[in-house]
């Protein structure tokens, strides 16, 4: 089975708004997207489909007919519209990121040939996509950022080893990374607000489980969360996932990137992908 995913921009405006609440209320759960005039995106949509390798051709499906395909619902429903006012299923339902990437799923079901639409991933902004897969729920992705200092040492090791093993990793005044947090939730869009989860909440809570704890930290000296472990990226996704997962029912994964080069991700214990 090969994988293949087309990527397609387009412009939008809305605005998270339900007639039947209060202005307070409407601002107290949406916040800054309650803007009664609206506000936009530059969104990302990326279609990945998959099959089998035609041995003729070489080809899975004619990259033509994908563009085809995604031009026929982004470019004409989409793209350039205030969703609110504009789209039908939008002046219906609020269309926060979760909700129109399920509309984009819903909408591109059965119409490639021989292939299959196996994932589609829309991207807001910079700190926030959806995807939806081959399941009912949606999987919503917020990102942070946070600078730290650490130094990579086991204590189980000698001196010689711990040099051997880490390298310059292992200077005893530690280095530093610009971190970059994925916490991904999981879960059906609520049928009133459109979300898997309230983002106010989400940046609350990662803000004060995690970032206040490690921004401008020196892991090993700062937090007592590495007191005795080392810090490397694979103990910090493991530890934020320990910090998250009481207050987030939803969580899903946790993604860390470390360098542009280094990317880590945790499932849970109890979890596999």
């Amino acid at each position: 089975m090969l994988y293949l995913t087309r990527t397609i921009a387009f412009s939008a405006a809305h605005r998270y708004w339900i007639e039947d609440w209060s202005v307070e209320k409407n601002k107290a759960v949406f916040g800054l997207c309650s803007n009664l005039n609206g506000h936009g995106h530059d969104y990302q949509l990326d279609v990945t489909v998959k099959g089998l390798v035609n041995p003729l051709t070489g080809i899975v499906v004619n990259i033509t007919q994908v563009d085809a395909i995604m031009k026929e619902v982004v470019s004409a429903e989409l793209d350039g519209k205030f969703l609110n006012q504009e789209h039908p299923y939008f002046q219906i339902h609020i269309p926060t990121t979760e909700m129109m990437v399920t509309y984009i799923w819903d909408v591109l079901q059965g119409k490639f040939s021989c292939c299959q639409l196996c994932k589609v991933k829309l991207q807001e902004n910079e700190t926030l996509y959806a995807v939806k897969e081959e399941q009912e729920l949606v999987q919503l992705t917020r990102r942070y950022y946070f600078s730290s200092a650490h130094r990579l040492h086991s204590d189980q090791l000698t001196n010689e080893e711990n040099q051997r093993l880490f390298g310059k990793c292992n200077n005893r005044y530690g280095h530093g990374h610009n971190y970059c947090l994925e916490v991904t939730v999981i879960g059906k869009p609520d049928p009133i607000t459109g979300m898997v989860v309230n983002l106010a909440e989400l940046d609350e809570i990662v803000n004060r489980e995690v970032l206040v704890k490690f921004d401008h930290k020196h892991l090993n000296l700062d937090t007592d969360e590495f007191k005795q472990i080392n810090p490397t990226a694979e103990n910090i996704v493991i530890v934020i996932w320990e910090l998250l997962a009481p207050h987030l029912s939803s969580l899903y994964k946790i993604g860390l990137w470390e360098t542009q080069k280094n990317y880590f991700e945790y499932f849970g214990p109890h979890k596999e992908k």
